[in-house]
């Protein structure tokens, strides 16, 4: 896992359709708007971000689908009936590029890695 710069992540977002940037752009944004202190790296060759050494969050595009990462197999499991409309495996959360995740969902899944992360510090 190596930390980045802002610019390597909005040259990553540049490198996508229109479309694909501008849904990946505004779930950016809500995440470090939700963890501020988040670093950007890359972790397991995606876009992520990092508070006090643990991943809590990332995000990719693919040919089909973006997609979310929660950085553990247990967090969409905690939230299956928050997430049961969209397309997911153990570790990722597919949606449409024209169908953004909503911010309700974003934040529970970032709380629910933090206090998995983190517990009570």
């Amino acid at each position: 896992m190596r930390v980045v710069s802002k610019q390597e992540i909005d040259d990553y977002l540049a490198s996508l359709g229109p479309s694909e940037q501008a849904t990946l752009e505004l779930l950016r944004h809500e995440i470090l708007e939700l963890i501020p202190d988040a670093e950007q790296c890359i972790s397991y060759g995606i876009q992520a971000s990092r508070l006090k050494g643990k991943v809590i969050a990332g995000f990719a595009a693919y040919k089909n689908h973006l997609s979310y990462f929660p950085h553990s197999g247990s967090v969409l499991g905690v939230l299956q009936r928050d997430v049961a409309s969209y397309a997911r495996s153990r570790g990722a959360l597919r949606f449409r590029v024209d169908s953004p995740l909503p911010k309700a969902p974003i934040a529970k899944l970032i709380a629910i890695r933090v206090n998995q992360a983190f517990g009570a510090e």
